[in-house]
């Protein structure tokens, strides 16, 4: 840095040094205002001599005296005429400041961009933000659904707010908490051999039978290929459980879904579940966020409701 530019830097550093505070400006431009040192105190809410004591320290700052004191009140000298009119300025600005940085948080707090794996998308997510709603009537809401790699990088790339994901691990880069807790089941139309079985599944069977699946990076599928060591074999790979639904229901085969998503469907018995043992289908549900940053504002309230 040049001679020129550290004198510079070094001016602007001493600035609050040499300038008074925004209590003692306020204090100052209520004196003249009210006339009376001890009126101005009760506004600003300070006591009588505290309010003395900010003025002299004011004036040893400034050099100068500000307010000449008599047993008729409190009047401002000519200096302090001018240094009022000065601080009336900076104190609006501050103002302005201020009224600013507001606006800022509010458009910050009014808006929240969610991304959600499929299954939480379409059978979770639409009563927690019901709810939400209902305490942030006045929060624009945006969703965007993909699988749970996808949620991931919408976090990472700082288009998100607050995450929900259903795999098997945290992706990297983030934090999370455990809001739920799911089971993937096996399920195929009641046409179906399986649809008659006695016996469960064993995961030999299960992997060696082509089914119908969630793409790789949903967190459907790498439950699934958790459990069977990546063995799953690929009937048909399709990006939604709907989709998988309406594949199995039409006949085309078994698939492994979570039961959230197929509750109606078994009640109808348009589905038949086919238990299964020897295979671990459990899994945690949750809300993901960018490692560091705590969720605030309407992503707190959110991170909130799916906990009650």
């Amino acid at each position: 840095m040049s001679e020129e530019g550290a004198r510079a830097f070094g001016g602007a550093g001493n600035l609050a040094h040499r300038v008074p505070d925004l209590g003692a400006l306020e204090l100052l431009l209520a004196v003249a205002r009210l006339g009376s040192l001890g009126a101005a105190a009760r506004e600003v809410g300070i006591t009588q001599p505290a309010a003395s004591s900010r003025i002299r320290s004011m004036e040893r700052q400034l050099g100068v005296a500000l307010v000449d004191r008599s047993p008729r009140g409190s009047r401002l000298t000519d200096a302090g005429a001018l240094v009022t009119d000065w601080a009336r300025r900076i104190v609006e600005a501050a103002e302005a400041f201020d009224a600013g940085a507001q606006a800022l948080r509010d458009r910050r707090d009014s808006r929240l961009r969610v991304a959600a794996s499929m299954t939480i998308a379409e059978y979770l997510l639409p009563g927690w933000l019901l709810a939400l709603r209902a305490e942030r009537p006045d929060t624009a809401v945006s969703l965007l659904a993909g699988n749970s790699a996808a949620v991931a990088q919408r976090l990472l790339s700082g288009e998100a707010d607050l995450g929900f994901v259903e795999g098997v691990d945290v992706p990297h880069g983030l934090d999370s908490a455990v809001i739920a807790h799911d089971h993937l089941i096996v399920v195929t139309a009641p046409g179906h051999a399986w649809a008659r079985r006695r016996r469960p599944l064993a995961a030999s069977e299960l992997a060696s039978t082509p089914l119908i699946l969630r793409e790789k990076g949903s967190g459907t599928r790498q439950v699934l290929d958790a459990a069977l060591g990546g063995l799953a074999r690929p009937l048909i790979e399709l990006s939604s459980t709907t989709a998988v639904k309406a594949a199995v229901v039409s006949g085309a085969g078994p698939a492994v879904l979570s039961e959230l998503a197929v509750r109606e469907e078994l009640a109808m018995r348009r589905l038949v579940r086919v238990p299964v043992e020897g295979v671990a289908l459990a899994r945690d549900l949750r809300a993901v966020w960018p490692t560091g940053h705590r969720p605030t504002g309407p992503a707190r309230g959110l991170l909130s409701l799916t906990r009650g």
